[in-house]
């Protein structure tokens, strides 16, 4: 598993924006940039749009006002699952909502979750970290079940 002080892995993945499906590479996100990257197990499940999303997006000028360049949600959703949870959940520009569909970067990661026999294949942990300029600085996972270290304010507590 990835961790505070390892360089995060280089993957191209998707990006739901305005305009569209977009394939973007980590570095595009993450180099020379602070970043907050924070993974659902999946776009629209019960804690997930109730608490995660929703808290990320009531505190965005509150991370940039602690330096944070890019925010970003990410779930082992495809692009257009994401694109449909940013608009019912009214996700501006400020967050990069990004598709990880293949699970391919919480896989490099080392954060993946097997939820094959509850019929939701592989996921990603319910997780938040810190990164500058690629590198990690604060990294928080969640027990199973659990949801406080990977809250906004969890992170925001850590800037």
């Amino acid at each position: 598993m990835i961790k505070q002080g390892d360089t995060l892995p280089s993957v191209k993945l998707m990006a739901a924006t305005a305009d569209g499906p977009r394939e973007i590479g980590t570095e595009e996100i993450f180099k020379g940039k602070k970043a907050v990257l924070f993974a659902v197990p999946g776009a629209f499940t019960p804690t997930c749009s109730a608490h995660h999303l929703p808290g990320f997006v009531a505190h965005i000028a509150d991370f940039q006002a602690k330096g944070i360049d890019t925010i970003v949600c990410m779930s082992v959703n495809d692009v257009f699952v994401m694109s449909a949870w940013a608009k019912s959940q009214n996700v501006g520009p400020e967050i990069v909502m990004l598709a990880d569909g293949s699970a391919v970067f919480t896989k490099a990661l080392g954060l993946e979750l097997d939820l094959v026999a509850r019929g939701l294949g592989v996921r990603s942990q319910r997780f938040a970290l810190v990164a500058d300029d690629m590198v990690v600085r604060y990294l928080a996972v969640e027990k199973p079940g659990d949801f406080d270290v990977s809250r906004a304010e969890a992170v925001l507590a850590t800037l």
